[in-house]
């Protein structure tokens, strides 16, 4: 039996979140009212710096479970991010361990956080792999698209790796949507079709983030 990642410490974590962020940088959030306040709801985050999984951690109003590469749970950080409730992925094989953790969790009527373009990049939603439409047919639950927008625009004084402390970071959460067709199919075909609905609506909103937000 799998054991799943510990809501508990999904909510230490996003308290642990809210400190850092809020204390670091200048987080403007839009659209947070939009996440169903309850039940299994998926996270579809761009990525373009380390800093957004951890942003859209403190910035959320749920605790949230991100699918995060094995290759992050080095040293230290290894006991801290699975006492926090984030789940590892071997991104080489098909990770069963996760794919069973990622899948309690949603039905346990929780929050799992995902960045559909698998590696950072441009974090424009260009190249989405096959998992988040795998997770979100297969559960049911639907996918609320987030954009995290500024943490990439130039490299702060201090720490090169992070943006410039007490810039602004703007994270815009988008409506829900559903990813199946309501045919429960999760053939090959289901799933590709899926991916396309799920690239339109993601592209759709990080167009709309942007205009919103100036960036």
């Amino acid at each position: 039996m799998t054991e799943l990642p510990s809501a508990r410490g999904a909510e230490v974590g996003r308290r642990i979140g809210v400190g850092l962020m809020y204390g670091l940088w200048k987080p403007r959030v839009l659209g947070a009212w939009r996440v169903p306040a309850s039940g299994p709801v998926i996270f579809a985050v761009n990525h373009s710096h380390n800093i957004d999984g951890p942003m859209v951690m403190g910035v959320a109003p749920r605790p949230t479970h991100f699918l995060i590469k094995k290759e992050a749970f080095i040293g230290p950080l290894d006991p801290f991010l699975l006492g926090i409730g984030q789940v590892k992925v071997d991104r080489d094989t098909t990770d069963r361990t996760a794919i069973t953790q990622a899948l309690g969790i949603l039905a346990d009527g929780g929050v799992l956080g995902i960045f559909p373009e698998g590696t950072r990049g441009e974090g424009d939603f260009a190249s989405l792999r096959a998992g988040l439409a795998y997770f979100a047919v297969r559960s049911g639950a639907p996918i609320v698209p987030v954009a995290v927008l500024g943490s990439s625009d130039k490299p702060g004084r201090l720490i090169k790796e992070l943006p410039p402390l007490r810039s602004r970071v703007d994270v815009v959460f988008g409506e829900p949507f559903e990813a199946g067709d309501g045919s429960g199919r999760r053939t090959r075909k289901a799933l590709d079709e899926a991916t396309g609905r799920i690239q339109k609506q993601l592209a759709a909103h990080l167009e709309n983030a942007r205009r919103l937000t100036g960036r």
